[in-house]
């Protein structure tokens, strides 16, 4: 019996423009209830952005946010990590001397801080993750640990960026999600190892798991689930770890296989 469903968002959940059906979605979570199933947004995304995109039922899901660093529910922080602000101060001035320009997502309890200077667009753009945004002239003045630091590079330079990063493989987890972005955060904290902890607290096994996913940071929380979905639209890398290949995430295949799979056990 399938007890736990988490959905990757952005390529998997999400739309191009970046939402969902949510008709679709309002007569599926019934069903979720009537069949005692939890879901879960598992994401990149800052919580609040989360809560934002679910809007009334943002108080009823689980939220496994900020690239797995946090885990939330309720309106309830159940679980954070942090990088200690020393390793990552050093992680932004390496990043800010590998002559790429990109821009810098420096998250903390307090919010997402950018640099003031930051293009009106790329403020944007971020916006699209995060709710909760702070801009100071340098991100040196930053002095709170982080929560995770992220990396936008919007000509898709990242696997380029990664390299610099190497010295501090031993004291972070760091992936290129994709061409554009990299996230970094508190060693051996990614989603498969946050998904665990949320396995635990709800006493759901991997065998009562189901996951959806599309990026490289999608691997391990496919790892984690008995059923495994990768979406049409995956990176070959991220299908080759999943059991099934599902629809494109433009046609609600979420849902959909959701809807279907629930169908097999309805009470």
């Amino acid at each position: 019996m399938i007890k736990l469903i988490i959905s990757d968002l952005d390529g998997t959940f999400l739309n191009k423009q970046g939402d969902y059906d949510r008709e679709l979605f309002a007569r599926i979570y019934q069903k979720m209830v009537h069949n005692d199933v939890h879901f879960v947004a598992c994401t990149g995304k800052q919580c609040e952005r989360v809560e934002e995109l679910f809007g009334d039922y943002s108080d009823k899901i689980w939220i496994v946010g900020d690239s797995a660093t946090a885990i939330k529910y309720n309106g309830e922080f159940i679980y954070r990590s942090f990088l200690r602000n020393e390793l990552g101060q050093k992680i932004i001035k390496t990043l800010k001397q590998t002559g790429i320009d990109h821009v810098i997502v420096a998250c903390t309890e307090k919010g997402a801080v950018l640099e003031a200077d930051t293009p009106e667009y790329l403020k944007q753009k971020m916006r699209q993750s995060y709710t909760n945004i702070l801009e100071v002239d340098d991100l040196s003045a930053v002095t709170d640990n982080f929560v995770k630091i992220t990396v936008y590079d919007e000509n898709e330079r990242c696997p380029e960026i990664r390299p610099h990063l190497i010295p501090y493989e031993n004291e972070t987890y760091i992936v290129v999600s994709e061409a554009a972005w990299i996230d970094i955060t508190e060693q051996n904290v990614h989603k498969g190892n946050t998904i665990k902890k949320l396995q635990q607290i709800l006493d759901v096994s991997y065998q009562q798991t189901m996951a959806f996913g599309d990026g490289y940071n999608d691997i391990e929380l496919l790892e984690q689930a008995e059923y495994s979905f990768a979406m049409r639209n995956a990176f070959d890398d991220t299908k080759a770890v999943a059991k099934f290949i599902t629809g494109f995430n433009t046609e609600s295949a979420v849902l959909k296989t959701i809807e279907l799979m629930l169908a097999l056990q309805e009470k």
